[in-house]
């Protein structure tokens, strides 16, 4: 296995959990090209995004479109690197990660399949991060890769940022928080993704736990497991100036997703099928 970093200071860490370290910009596509031709695997699994503090700062759900923009050069510039650069080194599959946690279209049900849309956001600040996630799912598809439609992460340091809102009481219900979330521990994306390589896995799946959820439950639960008090209630326009547009749409329209077809083609059990058990473990 080989694993890539953006900077030589992963590399140890690579090294230590048992894959051979690799330093790849994923915006260069000599970069790329050179990295998948000394690999030469058998299959390439596309992780990359750039939402941690050290490349895009704070979470800034305000400013939706800064916060997502180099992660939407990846999804579209990145992805083409990397099909590019399997084609010419003859890699047989790739794997990809997308997104499904509250952004299915905000029409019907409030929970959603593979079948359905996910929403573009047209007019709004998601707009460009729905085209880029648009984009590498239908470049991987045409590539004939699995598109692996990962919910909300959580689990060790992949939250914490949250967390730390909600201790602070800065994270709150907004209007009835009716919008729906999808959520997956870590360990479970893991565990699918190593289902959708060692099947050659095709298509769209939705690597979601068995309970999309309102914000008004879930929310409330994460601060009483992380030993908050329960959070704020505010209305929308109020959050609106506060957070943005992105924020409200999650927690008043967002739509969550099934997870039935993982379950069924690719055989996939989560080990932690809801949230409520999830968060519990992870913050007590």
């Amino acid at each position: 296995m080989t694993a890539t970093a953006t900077s030589p200071a992963k590399m140890d860490m690579l090294e230590k959990l048992g894959a051979e370290a690799v330093v790849m910009d994923g915006l260069d596509a000599a970069s790329v090209g050179e990295a998948v031709a000394m690999a030469s695997p058998d299959v390439i699994v596309h992780q990359m995004t750039a939402i941690s503090p050290a490349h895009a700062g704070k979470p800034d759900m305000k400013h939706f479109d800064r916060w997502f923009a180099l992660t939407d050069r990846l999804r579209v510039e990145g992805t083409n690197h990397l099909l590019a650069a399997a084609d010419a080194a003859g890699v047989g599959h790739i794997v990809a990660q997308s997104y499904a946690s509250w952004n299915g279209l905000r029409q019907g049900g409030w929970v959603k399949t593979e079948e359905d849309p996910l929403d573009l956001g047209v007019g709004t600040i998601m707009h460009q991060g729905a085209l880029a996630i648009r984009h590498l799912e239908e470049a991987v598809l045409k590539a004939d890769g699995a598109v692996l439609r990962y919910g909300g992460l959580y689990g060790p340091g992949a939250i914490d940022d949250q967390v730390e809102l909600v201790r602070k009481w800065q994270y709150p219900v907004v209007g009835g928080g009716a919008g729906h979330s999808s959520w997956v521990h870590v360990e479970d994306a893991v565990s699918a993704t190593v289902l959708a390589v060692e099947q050659r896995a095709k298509g769209v799946y939705n690597i979601v736990d068995d309970e999309p959820a309102p914000a008004h439950q879930w929310l409330p639960h994460l601060a009483a497991c992380a030993g908050a008090r329960p959070p704020l209630r505010i209305p929308s326009w109020l959050a609106r100036l506060l957070a943005g547009e992105a924020a409200v749409t999650m927690m008043t329209a967002g739509r969550g997703f099934s997870n039935a077809k993982a379950k069924r083609d690719l055989g996939w059990q989560p080990r932690y099928p809801s949230w409520r058990q999830g968060f519990k473990e992870a913050l007590t």
